[in-house]
């Protein structure tokens, strides 16, 4: 398919070819959104163009030179401009987090209203993904430059695929794969979303289970994630909550149609809340190319719900008008 902004395609179709304002396609993979003063801001892994396997590593462990963070704004979720690389590779020092030889991914940020700094949490790690951290970084701006501050293991625990979700009340928590990605760890974050408070709650205990994407809906708190098989496909799960830390229930596959078993050839990543718009989630994919990462592609896809059980059908393509519960 001819690359095209998502307007001028007619709204989402699953697994184009998306470019940015600028007619270039759009390069935030692992990715996340933020809403903020009347903006969404996309901020993810910005793939090189050599995609090799790393040696020495028992699974198909495919990746690129670590290219930073990018960063696409806009107003409607269609079209979005590039910012720029927002958390730039530090390619000077060898032994830097974030030197393009090491692993940056699934960034997301939040807004910190008290010190008015945009915080950014990403999956850090070495080549052979031995480090397995998270690592922190700030901004004045959506649009960065980012300033790196470190990295650590959270509460000395594992940190592999994250995410970050930001409550009602303020409060911000860190969700993260660890012990070796059998068990998911659910950490709040200090007032200053610089630091984890030193507790945590075990979930999914022995599921192993990767790619959170968190949400709220009616007072529940929902995780969607994948399981851990590398870069290959499998089925996607969801589990519930009534409070943000868990206890989680699973309730298994929440896709439905053609190849739900393998969520659509896509891992999740983030779950959008449509601004205006009552009711109304988009769930982000990756569709995973591991021998040509920076050609991965995404799959946008509206979430619906029966009472608390959520569902996600496979759309070729879609746009918001088709999905509009009810205007706030």
């Amino acid at each position: 398919m001819i690359a095209a902004t998502a307007m001028a395609m007619g709204g989402f179709v699953s697994g184009a070819l998306w470019n940015d304002t600028d007619g270039k396609h759009i390069n935030a993979h692992g990715g996340g959104i933020m809403y903020h003063d009347g903006t969404y801001y996309w901020y993810g892994e910005c793939k090189g163009d050599l995609t090799y396997r790393s040696p020495g590593v028992g699974w198909e462990c495919y990746r690129t030179e670590t290219g930073g963070v990018s960063c696409y704004s806009s107003k409607d979720l269609y079209n979005w401009k590039f910012e720029g690389v927002v958390l730039e590779p530090d390619t000077t020092f060898s032994r830097s987090d974030t030197h393009p030889t090491m692993v940056v991914e699934r960034p997301k940020v939040v807004y910190n209203e008290s010190t008015g700094k945009f915080v950014m949490w990403m999956h850090i790690d070495s080549p052979n993904y031995g480090k397995a951290s998270a690592g922190v970084a700030v901004s004045d701006s959506p649009t960065g430059k980012f300033t790196y501050i470190k990295s650590f293991r959270p509460n000395g625990q594992m940190a592999r695929d994250l995410t970050v979700f930001k409550d009602d009340d303020g409060k911000a928590y860190l969700v993260y794969s660890s012990e070796e990605n059998r068990t998911m760890h659910i950490s709040q974050l200090t007032p200053d979303y610089l630091n984890t408070v030193g507790t945590y709650t075990r979930n999914f205990v022995d599921k192993s289970r990767e790619a959170p994407a968190m949400f709220k809906r009616g007072g529940k708190y929902y995780i969607v994630s994948s399981g851990c098989t590398g870069w290959s496909p499998n089925e996607a799960d969801y589990a519930v909550a009534d409070n943000v830390t868990g206890p989680y229930t699973q309730f298994g596959n929440p896709c439905k149609g053609k190849d739900a078993d393998k969520t659509f050839y896509g891992q999740s990543t983030f779950v959008i809340p449509v601004q205006g718009m009552r009711d109304t989630f988009i769930i982000m994919f990756d569709r995973w190319n591991k021998r040509d990462l920076i050609d991965s592609r995404y799959l946008w896809l509206p979430v619906t719900f029966e009472g608390d059980n959520m569902c996600v059908n496979w759309t070729e393509s879609w746009s918001l008008n088709d999905f509009i519960v009810e205007t706030k």
